[in-house]
């Protein structure tokens, strides 16, 4: 029996590929190496989904690595699609702070549980722990799909494997071994949107400390190459949350990442002589006291000892013992606290992949390998990777819905 087309991955984009393939009159069987839909699905938002964002679809496009490839796509499937795919078939949305799109419940178990619904909707053929180790066209042009238990046809696939982070949700990097041994090319993949291991042992001490609202820049070769505004939280490793995952992909292009510098600047929204205005106050009004708890007012607590030792400043000096000079050193850790980077955390904690399937060798508008007719990629296999903030969903339910109406 030839299949008329096998989806292999149900991931986003593995989904949505099969959903739309079927809403165009396709008989699709969606095969995948995991006991259900959505294994990764489930931990994306920490747990509540971040489905898309709202800004208009034009400012989508810089938010992404070869941002400029999904236009095509955006413009099939946008944000506001598929806000209308979910709200219209019964799944209510809301928008949070940074215009990021969540179900109302808040919770990605309910994300998966409506996408299973559409996907027996639409009669698709499900078949899970069955895990593909091979794919090749025959002469007559049909796939044969070896998996581990059994060898299946098909006239067209879509891989939508996903790359290689969190591997034990299943995006092992298989699909980047299928799609070599079809002729195509692999871009490096690496980790991005992950945490940045610091160099500074004491970094521990500040373990589980949050900060919004602050700006995060990346230093190579003393110039600034990445700039990133919002939270961070700091941890066992170093330094992570959503403005540190965001930096790290300016990371990743970097070939030689030694002596890159990270600074932090506590107080990005007021310049140095307001915040030397302040300080003035601060000494002014509590010039009996010590200095580690005047910085009471300016920092968490637990923050204070590491923060002054970095200016070799005591914290027993009184207010009104301050001098010019170490007002200025505190002046410039509040603006340029500056750590040394040591790595990128793995595949293992990384959000997304960069790199995959090279994408000169891909259709735009439909999805379908330049090199392999019926062959069709969606979601992170390709070399595509957006920020924090809905983008990466976005991009697997848009490319997935491409390939699958193409397919």
């Amino acid at each position: 029996m030839v299949n008329q087309l096998v989806v292999i991955g149900a991931g986003p984009a593995g989904i949505m590929a099969s959903i739309s393939a079927a809403q165009n009159g396709k008989k699709v069987l969606l095969i995948d190496r995991n006991k259900s839909i959505g294994q990764k699905l489930l931990l994306a938002g920490a747990g509540r989904c971040n489905l898309t964002n709202n800004i208009p679809i034009e400012e989508f496009f810089d938010k992404y690595h070869n941002g400029d490839f999904l236009r095509n796509a955006f413009s099939q499937f946008s944000n506001i699609d598929l806000m209308d795919f979910f709200e219209s078939n019964g799944l209510k949305l809301e928008i949070e702070r940074g215009n990021r799109v969540f179900p109302v419940t808040q919770s990605s178990q309910d994300i998966v549980v409506f996408l299973r619904q559409q996907l027996e909707n639409h009669k698709v053929q499900l078949w899970f722990r069955n895990r593909v180790v091979g794919i090749e066209k025959q002469q007559d042009g049909i796939f044969k799909i070896t998996t581990k238990k059994a060898e299946i046809f098909a006239r067209s696939v879509i891989l939508a494997t996903g790359g290689k982070t969190y591997p034990e949700t299943g995006s092992n990097g298989d699909g980047y071994k299928f799609t070599r041994l079809l002729g195509h090319t692999i871009v490096k993949p690496v980790p991005v949107l992950c945490g940045i291991n610091l160099k500074e042992t004491w970094i521990k001490q500040w373990q589980g400390i949050s900060l919004k609202n602050i700006e995060v820049k990346t230093i190579a070769g003393g110039k600034i190459i990445g700039s990133e505004f919002g939270e961070a939280i700091f941890t066992h490793y170093g330094i992570s949350g959503p403005a540190v995952l965001n930096l790290s992909r300016v990371i990743a292009d970097i070939k030689n990442p030694s002596g890159i510098k990270i600074s932090i600047d506590f107080k990005p929204a007021i310049d140095e002589k307001t915040l030397e205005n302040r300080l003035i106050n601060e000494f002014s009004k509590n010039s009996n006291k010590s200095l580690k708890n005047i910085m009471k007012n300016l920092l968490p607590e637990n923050m204070i000892e590491e923060f002054l030792l970095m200016g070799t400043l005591s914290g027993s000096i009184k207010g009104n013992q301050i001098t010019v000079e170490q007002r200025k050193i505190l002046i410039s850790l509040f603006k340029n606290f500056t750590l040394t980077f040591d790595s990128l955390r793995g595949f293992k904690e990384a959000i997304v992949t960069r790199g995959g399937v090279k994408l000169d060798q891909v259709n735009p508008k439909t999805m379908e390998s330049k090199i392999v007719p019926g062959l069709f990629f969606a979601g992170e296999i390709l070399d595509i990777d957006g920020k924090t903030g809905g983008f990466n969903l976005q991009a697997a339910f848009s490319t997935g819905f491409v390939a699958g109406k193409n397919a």
